[in-house]
């Protein structure tokens, strides 16, 4: 599979990553991201690349993913990240329609590293991080008699699995989720989510740019709405 790229210079890459490939796995056999880009940069460099992961997506996530191509350059957009200059913008399918057409959520949340799965948690409980996010509603519509909303998400913080786990607590899971949506577990197997990392903001490590990216969902899950 060749990847999608969307923009590279000698500083950093930036791809679209699909549905169903993790941005990094240690599993033997399994494609992801990194191997993928290095493989693409080793045919045209004739060299071992250097490439680092500077944030990631869950595997049934689809959208866009920025890498850095050289030390200084992880080092500056690791150090945008943690200082919330990044802008990461998703959007989702949801099941049922918020009760506010535009909201804000702040919860704290607990990472369970055995089943891979987070929950929303009491703030005094141990390891809990705090998360917030802010939606709004783009469009609902009708799929055969159930209700579906599509939502434009802006994440302040980055937990793991944050977005699916505000979403479900707010009584709106994601379509497809099997881990989070009641209905989605009744799904057998692996499923593609409607989710996708469709526009993404930063600065450039060198230049000082700013870099605006922007992608619309491919996953068959938003048709309804396309």
């Amino acid at each position: 599979m060749e990847p999608t790229i969307l923009y590279e210079d000698k500083h950093l890459l930036v791809c679209y990553k699909p549905s169903g490939v993790p941005t990094q796995t240690a599993k033997l056999g399994m494609a992801d991201m990194v191997s993928l880009l290095k493989n693409y940069l080793y045919k045209k460099e004739k060299k071992e690349p250097y490439l680092a992961v500077i944030h990631r997506l869950d595997q049934p996530v689809e959208g866009i993913l920025v890498f850095a191509k050289t030390p200084f350059a992880a080092g500056e957009l690791n150090r945008g990240l943690k200082t919330n200059s990044f802008g990461k913008y998703y959007k989702a399918v949801l099941c049922g329609v918020p009760k506010e057409q535009k909201g804000r959520l702040e919860d704290y949340m607990v990472k369970d590293a055995r089943t891979n799965t987070s929950s929303i948690c009491a703030e005094t409980v141990t390891n809990a991080k705090r998360a917030v996010l802010f939606y709004e509603v783009l469009q609902t519509a009708d799929s055969n008699g159930e209700e579906q909303s599509l939502v434009q998400i802006r994440l302040e913080t980055g937990r793991h699995h944050q977005i699916r786990v505000q979403m479900a607590n707010l009584g709106c899971p994601i379509l497809g989720d099997v881990k989070y949506n009641p209905f989605g577990k009744r799904e057998k197997g692996w499923q593609r989510i409607a989710l996708c990392a469709y526009h993404l903001e930063f600065v450039h490590p060198k230049t000082k740019e700013p870099m605006i990216f922007e992608a619309e969902p491919q996953g068959e899950r938003f048709q309804i709405f396309q």
